[in-house]
């Protein structure tokens, strides 16, 4: 398999500007052999937010699609505050939030917009780690909020 920056370019992936922290934290982290993501946004390439509630003003498709742009938010983020993708040797964990409606129940199916891609970049065997997907109110109205947990190589 090619290596994930090849992946990102054979994918035709367009990375959005990676998004200021809105706090006070640090975007990522590198502990030991392990880099740590916070929460990324549905950023779009023009900047803007990917915003809705799934299960109201947004379908599971759209809710999809918006973890989608999340993944692509993330890696931006990685490029931008950590650097070579290709350090990272796999996906550890992920905890997906989704803003939803409190009668929409199928949050696994639309973080699966950012696990999908993120088998794509990495590889199924490394793309693919544990995995959390809860439905809660995020800030600014964004529809889905991501973060997680990578292995990096020795």
């Amino acid at each position: 398999m090619s290596l994930p920056s090849e992946r990102i370019q054979e994918l035709g992936l367009v990375l959005p500007p990676a998004p200021p922290p809105a706090g006070v934290y640090r975007p990522i982290l590198v502990v030991d052999n392990f880099l740590y993501v916070s929460g990324q946004s549905p950023m779009l390439p023009d900047g803007t937010l990917y915003k809705g509630r799934v299960g109201d003003t947004l379908t599971l498709e759209e809710g999809k699609k918006g973890a989608r742009q999340v993944a692509l938010t993330m890696l931006s983020t990685i490029t931008t505050h950590f650097g070579d993708v290709n350090r990272i040797k796999r996906l550890v964990k992920t905890l997906g939030m989704v803003n939803s409606h409190p009668d929409f129940i199928q949050h696994p199916l639309v973080i699966n917009g950012f696990s999908e891609l993120m088998a794509d970049v990495f590889g199924r065997e490394n793309g693919i780690g544990v995995r959390s997907a809860v439905g809660m109110i995020l800030p600014d109205g964004i529809a889905v909020e991501i973060e997680a947990m990578f292995e990096l190589h020795n």
